[in-house]
């Protein structure tokens, strides 16, 4: 079952709680308990074992007057002494305490638990067994003091009658000091429970609170746990803050914390990407930008330059043809003059080139999108380039895929793309090399591959490679990559660069379908 952030901090304090509470129902219970004890042996006990000392008390006071009054000889002093007996210790009074010793061991039934209960009875069969000895002592006694109030007694009878009463007495004393005893041994060992169980209750509620702290130490650490990737999400939204989109959490869960640090990881993701993509618009802004100027300047360059070299051209040429015709006082005079012209013709045909080069720019020509076979066109440029690409030691090698599907391409500006990486791959490679061009369908598109061994380019030369003027060659005009790529962005395809120094170049093309 998967459970809320929220719900399991909950629950983590509920816990924590519940066994507070349960540590205070114990206490709250325990000093119940010890109240009942207390109130057990004080209202219960301690007053049954007053009333049994009292009794015990007045009963050998009624043992001392009988021995005194059997000891006496004298007759006057006898009946005298009877009569006090009766007044201060009377056995209706005895009676009276045992009854109402009887009903408060009754009462104590309400107070007292049920593992006292068995007690209890005992001690009410025990005054109820007092009682009816002391109901045939009392009648016992009268008969003594009745026959001893007599002018004459028989003795034999009186003899007989005493030695009732005598052995009544003691067997009323025992029983009186054995419920004392029995009272005081059961009050103090309710006192020695009491004790041991405070004892034992404060050790409970002492584990009981010391757990209670641990486990409320374990339910803050454990809170801490699960809200500790609060804090990284804290900290990657502050990088993304300084513009790091780099940031990813990686926080793992089920919880509404890991769930917001994936949906933030994916914004990330999304944020980089977009930045990237903002990125490469603004590249190709200023590459827009950059190829405006360009066209504007060439513009200005055909405007001011193209006729004027036209004309040049065309007077050398003349000038050529005159001087084929012409005379020379040395041979070496006529080559010099010879060489001269061709110079200037080399010239005026490289200008004638780089203002061709910038027309193209200024006035992009629109694709006209027929299918075409690129494998056939690779062939042709091939050939065309073979001558050239011999004398410079290039071994061609072609990979063509045989199920290369047509694509959507103005077979003119492809030949002018592949003749343009063909003579950069040459370049290249100065001392020879290979140059491998390979073919192959992906997805909607076709890519076409021209990789040589060259010397390969450095990350920050391949990030500018396609700006206009960029040039790492003397002499180059930096035109021919950003024509390359204008072209196949005009075809709704793609050209990237991927290089390695020491390694070689590979420049991917990408072309629709037809």
């Amino acid at each position: 079952m998967k459970l809320s952030l929220a719900t399991r901090i909950f629950l983590g304090y509920a816990v924590v709680l519940v066994t507070f509470g349960l540590v205070s129902l114990f206490s709250v219970a325990e000093l119940h308990r010890n109240r009942l004890e207390i109130r057990l042996v004080s209202q219960g006990y301690l007053q049954l074992s007053q009333d049994a000392a009292e009794m015990e008390m007045n009963h050998a006071n009624q043992q001392r007057h009988t021995a005194r009054m059997l000891e006496e000889d004298s007759a006057e002093i006898r009946r005298a002494i009877i009569r006090l007996a009766r007044v201060y210790v009377p056995t209706a009074f005895i009676s009276q305490r045992l009854a109402a010793t009887r009903e408060r061991a009754t009462q104590l039934r309400d107070m007292a638990p049920e593992s006292e209960i068995p007690f209890i009875g005992e001690l009410e069969a025990r005054l109820a067994e007092l009682d009816s000895r002391y109901q045939e002592y009392g009648r016992a006694a009268e008969s003594v003091f009745d026959a001893f109030s007599t002018q004459a007694p028989d003795k034999a009878a009186v003899d007989r009658a005493t030695a009732d009463v005598l052995t009544m007495e003691d067997a009323i004393g025992r029983e009186l000091r054995l419920l004392r005893l029995s009272l005081s041994n059961r009050i103090r060992e309710r006192v020695d429970g009491a004790e041991e169980r405070e004892r034992q209750t404060g050790i409970a509620i002492i584990s009981l609170s010391v757990a209670a702290i641990l486990l409320g130490l374990g339910a803050t650490a454990w809170s801490a746990r699960t809200l500790r990737p609060v804090r990284t999400l804290i900290e990657g939204v502050s990088r993304i803050g300084k513009g790091d989109y780099s940031a990813q959490l990686g926080v793992r869960g089920h919880d509404e914390v890991a769930v917001l640090a994936r949906e933030f990881d994916q914004m990330a993701r999304s944020l980089q990407a977009r930045e990237a993509q903002i990125k490469a618009q603004a590249e190709a802004l200023m590459r827009a930008e950059q190829l405006a100027a360009v066209g504007r300047v060439s513009a200005q360059i055909v405007h001011e330059v193209r006729n004027p070299l036209s004309s040049i051209g065309l007077n050398v040429e003349l000038l050529g043809d005159a001087v084929e015709r012409a005379t020379f006082p040395t041979p070496d005079e006529s080559g010099e003059v010879r060489d001269l012209l061709s110079a200037v013709t080399r010239e005026v045909d490289r200008l004638a080139d780089v203002t061709e080069h910038y027309l193209r720019m200024a006035r992009p020509q629109r694709p006209d999108l027929d299918p075409r076979d690129v494998t056939a066109v690779l062939d042709g440029v091939l050939d065309f380039s073979r001558e050239e690409l011999t004398r410079a030691g290039v071994e061609v090698v072609r990979q063509f895929a045989p199920t290369t599907p047509p694509v959507l391409a103005d077979e003119g500006q492809l030949r002018q793309v592949f003749l343009n990486l063909l003579r950069n791959s040459r370049e290249a490679m100065p001392h020879g090399g290979q140059l491998t061009i390979a073919t192959r369908p992906v997805e909607q598109d076709v890519e076409v591959t021209v990789k040589d061994t060259g010397q390969g380019m450095t990350e920050e030369v391949r990030q500018h490679l396609f700006e206009p003027f960029f040039t790492t060659k003397e002499g180059g005009t930096g035109l021919g990559l950003a024509v390359s790529q204008q072209i196949l962005q005009a075809h709704g395809g793609s050209l990237s660069c991927q290089s390695i120094p020491g390694q070689g170049t590979a420049f991917v093309l990408r072309l629709p379908r037809a």
